[in-house]
């Protein structure tokens, strides 16, 4: 059963790979057609420009109210999946095309940033529980002592138990 789902998923992942890339190149083809060769290159490359120095900016304020949640003892409001999507986001606008662009200039705006993740995050927690119970997920425990093997992946179902101190902040 798992190595099916594999086998979707790498056929996905390969479909994805061949169709975008072609879809790219007509829609760059079309642009170039109606604008000219250098102005269409010069779109491209200023989006490339514009999306990098956007997602640096956006990338550190998150990391700033990051900082500054954990800074008071609260979790972030825009939690690891913004920042994924904001990653995500980055990588798609520096990459040429018109409608990884597209793509990439949504995630990088914080309003559809968060209503992306607000989609996407009920998904992943059930393809996450789907797997705890199908017993494909591996949790890794990581040890103490110096020179010890630290990479003791716990079986199926197994408990790891820990011990923890509370420490006072004053």
């Amino acid at each position: 059963m798992a190595c099916r789902a594999y086998s979707t998923g790498v056929a996905k992942l390969a479909l994805l790979f061949t169709v975008v890339p072609l879809v790219e190149l007509y829609l760059l083809l079309v642009i170039g057609d109606f604008l000219g060769f250098w102005p269409t290159v010069s779109v491209v490359l200023a989006t490339a420009l514009v999306g990098a120095w956007l997602a640096k900016r956006e990338g550190r304020r998150v990391l700033d109210r990051w900082r500054q949640s954990l800074g008071v003892g609260r979790m972030p409001e825009e939690g690891v999946l913004g920042g994924v999507l904001l990653l995500v986001g980055g990588v798609l606008l520096v990459t040429p095309g018109v409608l990884t662009d597209v793509v990439g200039l949504a995630l990088l705006v914080p309003f559809t940033r968060l209503r992306v993740a607000d989609w996407l995050r009920p998904r992943i927690e059930a393809r996450l529980q789907r797997g705890m119970d199908a017993g494909s997920i591996q949790v890794v425990s990581v040890g103490g002592g110096f020179g010890e093997d630290v990479s003791r992946p716990a079986g199926p179902r197994q408990v790891i138990d820990v011990e923890g101190t509370e420490v006072d902040r004053d």
